[in-house]
């Protein structure tokens, strides 16, 4: 085999390995509906106003804590409803990472109350900055939503 050709053959063999990854489309759908750990299918809401969105998994019961909850409230205002979380931890998100990324989604909060499931909010830009939005609500009683 010339040097020619053999610098040929090394040079087409990542194209021909890029060329095999670009055949997979990436916008694929999941097969089914998404779902939580506790097994319960995930919803994706809008507040009444249309200015926030968020994500539910399972029902609460009517007379539950959860049952007062929506998507979009501040933090105070539900620790100010239903009273403090049992447990908390907090992550970043990879927004985190984006140059000059200011939103209040940097970081996410999640909390569990016991016999009720977790609530998930906004923790903020980098800076500390931004809201608390709650933007998942988790009913899962046997607290299987958290894992930290």
């Amino acid at each position: 085999m010339t040097p020619a050709r053999w610098l040929l053959t090394i040079g087409a063999l990542p194209l021909a390995l890029l060329a095999g990854c670009a055949s997979r489309p990436l916008d694929t759908p999941p097969a089914g509906p998404e779902r939580a750990a506790s097994g319960a299918e995930i919803r994706q809401v809008r507040t009444a106003d249309g200015r926030h969105e968020g994500e539910i998994s399972g029902t609460p019961a009517p007379d539950s804590r959860f049952a007062r909850l929506q998507i979009g409230m501040q933090l105070k205002e539900v620790t100010r409803l239903i009273g403090a979380h049992d447990q908390m931890y907090s992550h970043e998100t990879g927004k985190q990472w984006i140059p000059f990324y200011m939103g209040s989604d940097a970081r996410r909060m999640k909390m569990l109350y016991q016999g009720e499931g977790c609530l998930t909010f906004t923790g903020g830009n980098i800076l500390g900055g931004g809201t608390n939005e709650l933007v998942r609500i988790d009913v899962d009683p046997a607290g299987k939503c958290y894992q930290p």
